[in-house]
């Protein structure tokens, strides 16, 4: 099972039938992808579910539908603790871009991570998670699916917002801060913040 984000409602590609009802179920087609993804942008559906009885297959044939984005970004943690956030469109984020080509994924979560908040020195320990969310450019729907690390790094450097990409503060945050800061995040960062 698959959790997408739309517009900050759940879109759950699922094999299992009988978690869903009729009036939220979709069909693994074109069609039925985007009026999911269009009752959940227009918040007539709370979530909506995609069908296929093949669970190994789901996601790519979803995104034989919907073109895929791969992106990748970083969890910062500085030596007090505390962690790298973004401030963009208003609200506060973690920082993660788009897979260039020839690029590994944990080779773009540090470039990204670097390129949006001037941090140096970064060092990835673990893979936490990766999360997807729909987003539309140039008319047509596109799924992100972003692969996140935890990172450590001894910056006691300026910190540089990518003004370029929208990116309007990038602070460090402590426990109190951090809470704060996941009310006006996204359903996606606020997992980042959650014990599995």
């Amino acid at each position: 099972m698959y959790k997408v984000f739309v517009n900050e409602r759940p879109l759950i590609l699922t094999n299992n039938i009988t978690e869903t009802k009729e009036s939220n179920c979709f069909l693994l087609n074109e069609k039925a992808i985007n009026d999911a993804i269009e009752a959940l942008v227009k918040k007539k559906l709370k979530k909506a579910y995609i069908y296929h009885p093949n669970a190994e297959e789901i996601l790519k044939k979803f995104t034989d539908k919907i073109a895929l984005e791969v992106a990748a970004g970083g969890v910062v943690t500085n030596k007090e603790g505390k962690v790298l956030f973004i401030y963009r469109n208003d609200k506060w984020d973690i920082p993660k871009g788009k897979l260039d080509k020839g690029e590994t994924i944990e080779e773009c979560a540090l470039r990204e991570v670097e390129e949006e908040t001037g941090v140096t020195g970064l060092k990835i320990e673990n893979y936490l998670r990766t999360t997807y969310h729909v987003f539309k450019r140039k008319g047509k729907y596109k799924l992100k699916e972003v692969h996140w690390y935890a990172m450590k790094t001894n910056f006691k450097g300026k910190l540089k917002p990518e003004k370029s990409e929208g990116i309007e503060k990038v602070k460090w945050k402590g426990p109190k801060k951090i809470i704060k800061a996941l009310e006006n995040s996204y359903t996606n960062i606020k997992l980042l913040f959650e014990g599995d």
